[in-house]
């Protein structure tokens, strides 16, 4: 895509990565953006402030105590003028510097002063990238919404393998035209939001897990908190939505607004929806439902034998969100797929295997998200698109993704 008229902010810190950020800034001029790019004095050990000025075509910035730009107050001047700051590669040290609120140096300053957001490429050694204190630090971040890209996995400067290299200038340069997309998008769907887009629409989700019975006191579940449903059953209400929420067992409160509707069994969850699909004009199927529930139900408790092992036979639980999908009149149909590996892979092939209009994937297999977890982050595909929602709480997320899932409603009604 063309990036005309979007002002980019670079920013290159110490690292031996800082070699590329002379190509992703010419990458960036090729498509048209403004490019301007400011440097820590650590940068300056690997790469010269003239290189980047000649890729540029603009100055470089690199004193925070400048006399010639203070007059201007240039700092707050660069801060107000980007709509968007990268810093590639981001050290390990300007991670920590971000975190704690730091402003000693002309970029970190910037990022304190600066309404725009920001993204940054981790680039530094495996070992400096897992240590808690660098993994606390992109938590943090994370939640204050700043975007990390990367890093990647493979052989290091130093002669180690693992994860902490910088992006590849090309990738960066798609995440920032896929920013840039969402940005759009989401600018669009705000106006409709203002005027709650959701409203006179009937919106039914489910949440939570199913639980399946073994005897009268043991079952098959899984671990999902239905926490990410309510928080989509709340923000739908917002948009005003009239909101049927179909639940399994779980601890939360009903949000104000929401009709909710308790069941156990992912077969008791299927009547709760099929019984009431017809009115519905969107269908959000967040629930964890169990594939498979035990075929034979123990009329009384499942006692304990001398045997070392016990064979119990499943049989497949009814596929709800597909079956909501092959109606004829069929509302809006929105599925969630919980991976531990290969996101988009398994999320298109659900995509399209089963014949819905949107899903939301994420992987559960990440610390600090997914199930039990306030935060979340959500890759969403639909048939000729896909937008990554970064880690956010799951009530911001599940803004974010009602809006998308508002506009593709639009697009297609």
């Amino acid at each position: 895509m063309s990036l005309t008229g979007k002002r980019i902010l670079i920013g290159v810190t110490g690292g031996i990565a800082a070699y590329k950020s002379a190509e992703l800034v010419r990458r960036l001029k090729e498509r048209q953006a403004e490019v301007r790019v400011v440097m820590t004095d650590s940068a300056k050990a690997f790469i010269t402030p003239l290189t980047l000025q000649a890729v540029s075509g603009e100055p470089v910035s690199d004193t925070l105590l400048d006399p010639a730009a203070e007059a201007g107050m240039g700092h707050i001047e660069l801060a107000k003028w980007a709509d968007l700051i990268v810093i590639a590669p981001a050290s390990a040290n300007t991670l920590a510097k971000l975190t704690a609120g730091l402003a000693d140096d002309l970029l970190t300053t910037l990022c304190l002063a600066t309404p725009a957001p920001l993204a940054i490429a981790p680039a530094m050694n495996q070992q400096m990238y897992r240590h808690g204190a660098t993994q606390d630090n992109l938590h943090i971040l994370a939640a204050r919404q700043v975007m990390i890209w990367g890093p990647a996995q493979g052989a290091q400067a130093c002669g180690d393998v693992g994860p902490g290299r910088m992006l590849e200038p090309m990738e960066l340069v798609a995440l920032v035209e896929r920013h840039f997309i969402e940005t759009k998008v989401q600018a669009q769907v705000t106006t409709h939001i203002k005027a709650q887009p959701l409203a006179g629409l009937k919106l039914m989700l489910t949440a939570g897990p199913t639980r399946e019975a073994l005897d009268p006191v043991r079952f098959l579940s899984n671990h999902s908190s239905g926490k990410m449903g309510f928080a989509l059953a709340e923000a739908a209400v917002a948009l005003g939505a009239e909101v049927t929420l179909v639940a399994g067992p779980v601890a939360l409160s009903t949000p104000l607004g929401v009709t909710r509707i308790d069941v156990e069994s992912a077969k008791q969850m299927q009547a709760a929806v099929m019984g009431a699909i017809a009115q519905q004009q969107i269908f959000i199927a967040c629930a964890a439902v169990a594939d498979y529930a035990p075929k034979v139900v123990a009329e009384h408790k499942i006692k304990k034998t001398a045997a070392d092992s016990l064979i119990i036979e499943l049989t497949k639980n009814p596929d709800i969100v597909a079956e909501v999908a092959a109606l004829a009149d069929n509302p809006f149909t929105v599925g969630f797929a919980a991976e531990t590996q290969d996101i988009e892979i398994y999320a298109r092939d659900k995509l399209q295997r089963k014949k819905l209009d949107m899903i939301a994937a994420n992987n559960v297999a990440l610390a600090g998200q997914g199930f039990n977890s306030d935060d979340n982050a959500l890759s969403v595909f639909w048939s000729n698109g896909h937008v990554d929602l970064p880690l956010a709480n799951k009530s911001q997320l599940a803004h974010h993704l009602l809006t998308l899932i508002a506009e593709r409603y639009y697009d297609t009604h």
